[in-house]
């Protein structure tokens, strides 16, 4: 039981690396194309130095929608 709830949790972090690394991807292409990697970078840097707490609205609901995919995991456990 414990073990199906580690692979569900383990995909779902796994999907979303994957998705953040392809985000990543097309950021730094559009970037590139505008000549401005230091504003890109500087955002980055930025958003992994900040504590979720001081993040905005907008950035926190972002992690929330992450959260809520392990929840949903959780949540199904606990159904059965």
């Amino acid at each position: 039981m414990m073990d199906d709830i580690v692979e569900q949790l383990a995909a779902i972090e796994h999907a979303r690396w994957a998705g953040w690394e392809k985000y990543r991807e097309v950021c730094v292409t559009q970037v590139r194309r505008a000549g401005d990697a230091e504003t890109h970078e500087d955002r980055w840097r930025r958003l992994r130095e900040t504590p979720y707490d001081r993040l905005t609205e907008k950035e926190k609901e972002s992690d929330r929608v992450e959260a809520r995919k392990s929840l949903a995991v959780m949540d199904a456990e606990i159904e059965r």
